[in-house]
């Protein structure tokens, strides 16, 4: 639900930040053209009152022309407003701050942080509108009891309840609760990727994954094991981690029993059942169930003499032949294979 929260609120938050700058200048640009005039016209009335009138309807034709030259100048500036260009996505800008501002959502800055949480922003207006979570929630949900500042927000949150989606993938039918989700979701079809690494040049289709490659660079590693003080860049990665010391293995096979610490496990775990081999030679469309295998396989193609498997790895895969050996001779009642530990079953690339 947390997530739901937190990604509400960076929904176009660009183009709303954009809109505000571009209104603010243009608010700003009448109010010094205003208190031009008015100036202007203050000098005239003082000059009136002071000299003679061939005087006065001189200064007043020279005021006429100060105001032509200012305006003037005002349409200049509104015909160059876009000579700030993005050069990786082609938006153009008004000013270089606001270019400035644009070139976080490629390169990951976000120089907003709450303290309160730790979430971080590009924007300060993303920034702001976020604080008001820990400080005004004043929409609630009535089914779960959720909070939010802003009403739209609550608005996104009660489609989880409903089921509604109202976003559909043109291109394979798949609806989302977000525009922002459809959006990021398209890119799987086109594959654009729009956000690209100031390092290394690897681009990606979502900001988050780029946020999350770039601690490769950093060598960040935010999330700690409150046990053994070891690090990870990624919170999933320390949620997994944690099940070594709780023991925890949340993923259960319904046909054997088995459990596993991750999800990926037990989906390879299942091809023992399915019989799914999907992992095929090009060279003599033999198929296997384990990358590895095929990778070992693929050596006699080679002439690369194999390299002996770890203990470990012998003794796994022998159980895994006794398993399916019970299996095979007992089809009604099939029984987990003796000793086998989560960790036993996994993919090694």
């Amino acid at each position: 639900m947390a997530l739901i929260k937190e990604e509400s609120e960076d929904i176009k938050i660009e183009d709303a930040i954009t809109a505000k700058q571009e209104d603010a200048e243009e608010q700003t640009d009448l109010i010094a053209l205003k208190e031009e005039t008015q100036e202007l016209d203050e000098t005239e009335e003082k000059d009136h009152c002071e000299k003679h009138h061939d005087f006065v309807t001189e200064k007043h034709n020279r005021s006429q022309t100060k105001k032509k030259v200012s305006l003037q100048k005002r349409a200049q500036k509104t015909g160059s407003r876009s000579r700030f260009t993005c050069k990786q996505c082609a938006k153009s800008f008004s000013q270089h701050e606001h270019l400035k501002i644009h070139m976080r959502i490629h390169t990951g800055e976000k120089p907003f942080t709450c303290q309160q949480c730790g979430k971080s922003f590009d924007q300060k207006r993303a920034f702001t509108v976020h604080m008001k979570i820990h400080t005004d929630s004043t929409f609630t949900c009535q089914q779960c009891g959720k909070c939010y500042s802003r009403k739209e927000n609550l608005r996104y949150h009660m489609r989880v309840h409903t089921g509604e989606k109202p976003f559909i993938c043109k291109h394979c039918g798949k609806g989302f609760t977000r525009r922002g989700s459809l959006e990021s979701h398209v890119r799987i079809h086109t594959g654009v990727k729009p956000y690209t690494c100031s390092q290394c040049g690897r681009s990606f289709d979502q900001l988050g994954n780029l946020n999350v490659h770039m601690r490769i660079h950093t060598g960040e590693n935010p999330f700690s094991c409150p046990q053994c003080e070891k690090s990870f860049s990624r919170k999933g990665n320390l949620e997994v981690h944690m099940r070594i010391h709780t023991g925890e293995s949340p993923y259960t096979c319904q046909l054997c029993g088995i459990s596993f610490t991750q999800k990926g496990n037990l989906n390879i775990h299942m091809r023992l059942h399915t019989g799914e081999k999907p992992f095929t030679c090009q060279l003599c469309t033999k198929s296997f169930t384990y990358r590895r295998d095929l990778k070992r396989h693929l050596q006699i193609h080679s002439g690369k003499k194999s390299q002996r498997r770890p203990v470990w790895q012998e003794k796994v895969e022998l159980k895994e032949k006794v398993w399916k050996k019970k299996m095979h001779n007992q089809p009604r009642e099939p029984q987990p294979y003796e000793d086998c530990q989560a960790q036993s079953i996994q993919e090694y690339e």
